[in-house]
């Protein structure tokens, strides 16, 4: 039962963060969702039992591919950050469902 909780609630997230990830126009902010997608694919590897792709899928892709989006983004991105004063959504939804995630792992 608890396999299928953490199968439903990664995939959702994997499943969000794509959207995320078409949804937005700053490259910065897509190649962060781009991350939680493959986070959440590394759990859901875990999950089928395969450890060694799981620890691949964030050391191969999560970490080497996405810090080297990151720095080719940042280095051909002429423009000028503006200053936001962040989501809001990020702010109601953001906390409690990192509670909830902290909460069920352990």
């Amino acid at each position: 039962m608890m396999h299928l909780i953490l199968f439903i609630v990664f995939a959702g997230l994997c499943l969000a963060g794509a959207i995320n990830l078409l949804l937005q126009t700053h490259p910065i902010n897509s190649a962060l969702s781009l991350v939680v997608v493959m986070s959440s694919l590394a759990v859901l590897y875990l999950l089928l039992g395969a450890e060694f792709l799981a620890a691949a899928q964030i050391i191969v892709y999560a970490g080497a591919i996405m810090v080297l989006f990151t720095f080719v983004v940042m280095l051909l991105s002429a423009g000028r950050e503006e200053h936001t004063m962040g989501s809001g959504v990020v702010r109601i939804l953001g906390f409690p469902a990192v509670a909830v995630i902290l909460g069920v792992i352990a």
